[in-house]
């Protein structure tokens, strides 16, 4: 199994996150995918903002967070706006 920091925009500390919300690998969170990994994460760590969202996508699609399309991007902050109350 890949280690989640050899994916870009996973450092560290975002490592640490998901694995404390039992994310261990490359292959957990492509399975997982983005949506649903922040949603757990956002449970436990309700100050997690969009940037951690794209970034998760990202990873996923081994593109920096900042160079994902606008469409993504949109698509994106619509999911995270639902966790804004």
């Amino acid at each position: 199994m890949a280690e989640l920091t050899s994916l870009r925009n996973i450092g560290k500390e975002f490592d640490r996150k998901l694995k404390s919300i039992g994310v261990n690998s490359v292959e957990e969170l492509t399975r997982i995918g983005c949506r649903e990994t922040f949603a757990r994460l956002k449970l436990k760590y309700p100050e997690l903002c969009l940037v951690h969202l794209y970034a998760l996508q990202g990873a996923i699609d081994d593109v920096e967070y900042n160079q994902l399309s606008e469409q993504t991007k949109q698509e994106l902050k619509e999911f995270n706006d639902q966790w804004k109350s």
